[in-house]
């Protein structure tokens, strides 16, 4: 079963949206009367399980979408691994990293912002709550968070096309999302949104026919893309240069950071290891990688084919 979704905008009138609001209140109501019930059973037998909060507050600065939902019995193939394929590695000094080199700087969302946000909420606080003005202000406060949501989603929406634009096989680390957003860096990586930019980059790839799929991170940035071998390297090291086979990631890019780059090498390696185990790969889909300090994949199994143009089928 194929579900596809299209969301659309629509600018209600005052009398539509009183209406739409008292729908939401009354479905507010039912659920938190509903998860009342459900609190009151548990607490009666004294279970410990995970609870949902009540929904915490009336809505303000509403924008109103509307979901088409089409269903349908037809059975869309999965994207098969094909052409250029490429590594990507996710950081707060460069937003991404690609095995090729690229790069995307971080645009600091929510810091670019926050004076104009303390200002509004300053301003919000001074006021009677309760009042018109209070209102009002609460209103300014929350069409900023809708800037900065939509300023983020357009960030990712952009990248994750141009991703789509360099390479058609696309290999990204499966991050810790919740993990992160603990740490001391908790501020900077929620406004990253690392989750939600893979999450549409994902979706952008299923739509542009360009075969996604997520590695395990776990030592991407201390294993050497070319033997494999073991680099530990603190934080402050920004370069790749490893003892064991001498291996050091080119500097064809001067502002990229070559610990970044070996990463999204390392991505990249991780990646073809899985889809050829998987059997995935196959003579009708085959491509050359053709990235410094990158093998293709014949050599990762050691079929010993010669190389071929990139993008161009095996016969």
């Amino acid at each position: 079963m194929l579900t596809m979704n299209y969301t659309y905008r629509i600018d209600p009138d005052a009398t539509q949206q009183a209406e739409l609001l008292e729908w939401i209140e009354t479905c507010r109501g039912v659920y938190n009367y509903a998860l009342r019930e459900l609190k009151d059973w548990i607490a009666s037998r004294k279970c410990q399980v995970d609870r949902c909060s009540r929904v915490l507050s009336r809505v303000r600065g509403t924008q109103w979408y509307v979901v088409i939902t089409i269903e349908s019995s037809v059975s869309v193939p999965d994207t098969p691994v094909h052409s250029r394929a490429i590594g990507i590695d996710l950081g707060l000094e460069r937003f991404l990293t690609a095995s090729d080199g690229s790069f995307q700087k971080r645009p600091q969302f929510f810091k670019s912002m926050q004076g104009k946000l303390k200002l509004l909420q300053r301003r919000a606080a001074r006021k009677q709550k309760g009042s018109q003005n209070w209102e009002k202000a609460q209103i300014e406060v929350a069409r900023m968070h809708h800037r900065i949501g939509n300023r983020r989603q357009d960030f990712h929406l952009k990248t994750a096309h141009q991703l789509c634009d360099q390479a058609q096989t696309i290999f990204a680390e499966d991050l810790n999302v919740k993990g992160l957003t603990r740490g001391m860096l908790r501020k900077d990586c929620v406004d990253a949104a690392f989750g939600k930019f893979l999450s549409l980059t994902e979706w952008v790839c299923w739509k542009r026919g360009v075969y996604f799929a997520k590695v395990n991170p776990n030592g991407t940035s201390q294993t050497c893309p070319s033997c494999l071998a073991t680099v530990s390297k603190g934080l402050e090291v920004r370069e790749h240069h490893c003892p064991e086979c001498g291996y050091r990631t080119h500097r064809d890019t001067p502002s990229a950071s070559l610990r970044e780059r070996a990463a999204a090498e390392m991505v990249l390696h991780r990646g073809q290891e899985n889809v050829v185990s998987q059997g995935l790969w196959g003579t009708e889909t085959a491509c050359q990688v053709g990235l410094s300090g990158v093998d293709d994949l014949d050599q990762w199994r050691g079929a010993g084919i010669p190389n071929r143009e990139v993008g161009k089928p095996a016969l």
